[in-house]
């Protein structure tokens, strides 16, 4: 897949965690935009462990992508809790 596909297949994803994350105080376009490094990162470590990754525009490829942007969004939110606190 190229790097464009996962870019919009992160935007998807980020778009999605987004609304499952729901943090107040936090803007729309950061949410896509740590959504789309997200769904690379989700990518990449389920490639790295074993498993298979990001194969194309289908379900399991979208599954792996919105499990790394939600990861990727909720360490952010820690971590900006963490340095305002």
């Amino acid at each position: 897949m190229s790097i464009l596909g996962w870019i919009v297949l992160g935007l998807i994803a980020g778009f999605i965690a987004s609304k499952i994350v729901e943090s107040s105080g936090q803007g729309f376009f950061l949410n896509i935009l740590l959504g789309i490094v997200g769904g690379m990162v989700g990518g990449y470590l389920f490639e790295y462990f074993g498993g298979v990754g990001i194969t194309g525009f289908n379900l399991w490829s979208m599954f792996v992508a919105v499990i790394g942007a939600i990861v990727v969004l909720v360490v952010y939110h820690l971590i900006r809790r963490i340095v305002q606190d």
